[in-house]
């Protein structure tokens, strides 16, 4: 059975290099934040990835990228896939002055006729840990929907204000999922806008678990999205938004909860604490130093 990672990778930038931060080592081998998804994803059981990108920036991204991961993975037997967001790839004309790509949604139908499995989906430029990655594994094999749920405690930055989905959960079960903006750091927990947040709360940081049927539900509702879009410059297709209407029709979504260290770099300065993050996963012998030298 096939289990498929997809990564949304659409936004990184069209130049390489010196201040996207996608690309920025974050160890001492140079490698970047994908590589441990992907590592993490393949020792878990995941043996296809779809990379979603830009036509514009495939090139790059296979010279930078693709091509060091597809040397790693064709000894595994794990398939590499790309799929192309583009703006102007909709059932209607492009909006005059539209510039803003349609959401994660919109990136995930770019894999129309890929997806014969049930699949996860994560940000390229977010490290999510092991655990998730084996709870992924494990839950994807039940072609139900699911969501891994992060502490939000395990999710703040110290150098400024997150936006994170706070999840409302019963019996396990997704009941809502609420975007908050600027959740910051407190004497005595976090709080966004003045309101306290319990830093247990369990929050969504776009690691969804998705069965294969989940492509029509894009392919039907994106059309009515455009239709129905209230600003054609600014409005998005997004997963969460997604999601909650399934809920609202009764669609039940799992929330698998995970102890794992979530890291990103929202920030420029989050980088030296990103950076020290992975030394100490390498001084526990979390990974080795030969990154992809454990998978057989």
């Amino acid at each position: 059975m096939k289990t498929t990672l997809v990564i949304l990778a659409a936004g990184i930038g069209s130049r390489f290099g010196s201040g996207i931060k996608q690309l920025e080592p974050i160890d001492r081998q140079g490698h970047i934040i994908i590589d441990y998804s992907i590592h993490d994803a393949i020792a878990a059981g995941f043996n296809k990835i779809v990379f979603i990108i830009r036509r514009d920036i495939e090139k790059d991204f296979r010279e930078c990228i693709g091509s060091r991961i597809e040397k790693v993975t064709a000894p595994l037997g794990v398939e590499i896939g790309y799929a192309f967001q583009e703006i102007q790839n909709i059932p209607i004309p492009l909006p005059e002055g539209r510039v803003k790509p349609w959401g994660t949604g919109h990136a995930v139908l770019a894999c129309d006729g890929m997806l014969d499995e049930p699949f996860a989906v994560i940000n390229a430029d977010d490290y999510y840990g092991i655990e998730s990655f084996q709870k992924a594994a494990a839950f994807l094999k039940t072609s139900a929907y699911g969501l891994i749920g992060y502490v939000l405690k395990n999710t703040l930055s110290d150098n400024g204000g997150v936006t994170r989905g706070i999840c409302t959960v019963h019996d396990g079960r997704l009941t809502g999922i609420a975007e908050t903006r600027d959740i910051v750091k407190t004497k005595t927990g976090a709080a966004a806008n003045g309101v306290e947040i319990a830093l247990d709360s369990l929050v969504s940081m776009n690691f969804w678990c998705l069965p294969a049927s989940f492509m029509d539900v894009l392919k039907a509702g994106f059309p009515i999205f455009l239709h129905e879009m209230a600003n054609p410059l600014k409005d998005e297709y997004l997963l969460p938004i997604i999601v909650d209407g399934l809920l609202k029709e009764g669609v039940e979504v799992a929330v698998l909860p995970t102890h794992d260290q979530w890291f990103g770099v929202t920030y420029k300065e989050d980088k030296a604490s990103v950076a020290e993050s992975f030394r100490r996963l390498y001084e526990k012998g979390v990974y080795s130093e030969d990154l992809y030298s454990d998978l057989a």
